[in-house]
């Protein structure tokens, strides 16, 4: 301290330096901010996830987070879809999504290939990125539900053969849940697809939620899974 400032204060320098002491007592002991306590769940996804042609509180990971919430679970559904991506970009980009994630993810919904088969990718690059994705989850002790996808039948037999077959045999390598067909109930259903006819409306992401929701309850709270399904 240079002399002019010890002279300026004096006197008063005791008094000072106590409320200094006492300052920084309070900065060392106030509380922590009170941590988010809900179940983080990560939706890695393509349009489908993001909700295409859909507002935001109809996509997939909105309608997911309600149908969860009045089913007693205190859980927050993170939309990380992007239209057109294919299961590749999913992997460029996981870093990113998992960064915008409350602390580590309690569960990642993994929903890709669908532009991968639109497209005709070759099924063994789409099976090495979701492989890729997979491993960096659990190496990270990260769960995940895998989110089966169908490749239309004008790719032919073959193509059709190799691309279904990724997400069974993915699952049983890595040892994660399978949820065999993302759009399953409502693939094909006109009433429940907008006018592209791939895009579900949000009907349609209603069903997909109520046929998966059982599922998800199982993997984030298997006791309410339990007293659900009773009788």
């Amino acid at each position: 301290m240079r002399p002019e400032t010890s002279q300026r204060y004096g006197p008063f320098r005791p008094i000072f330096n106590l409320y200094a002491l006492l300052l920084l007592a309070v900065l060392c002991w106030a509380p922590p901010a009170a941590a988010d306590d809900a179940l983080q769940v990560l939706a890695l996804g393509d349009s489908l996830t993001a909700g295409y042609g859909l507002p935001q509180d109809k996509s997939f990971p909105a309608q997911l987070q309600k149908a969860l919430r009045d089913d007693g679970l205190d859980v927050t559904v993170h939309n990380a879809g992007v239209s057109g991506d294919t299961a590749s970009g999913g992997l460029t980009r996981l870093d990113w999504a998992l960064a915008g994630v409350n602390g580590k993810p309690d569960l990642v919904i993994v929903e890709l290939g669908a532009n991968d088969a639109l497209r005709g990718v070759d099924p063994h690059v789409t099976s090495k990125a979701l492989s890729d994705i997979i491993d960096r989850l659990k190496r990270d002790g990260i769960p995940v539900l895998l989110a089966g996808m169908k490749a239309p039948p004008n790719m032919g037999e073959d193509y059709v053969k190799r691309f279904d077959n990724i997400y069974p045999v993915l699952a049983q390598v890595f040892d994660v849940p399978l949820y065999p067909f993302f759009l399953d109930g409502v693939a094909g259903n006109k009433a429940l697809n907008q006018t592209d006819g791939m895009h579900p409306t949000a009907e349609g992401v209603a069903i997909i939620v109520k046929r998966m929701e059982p599922v998800l309850l199982g993997l984030l709270a298997p006791e309410a899974a339990h007293q659900a399904a009773a009788p």
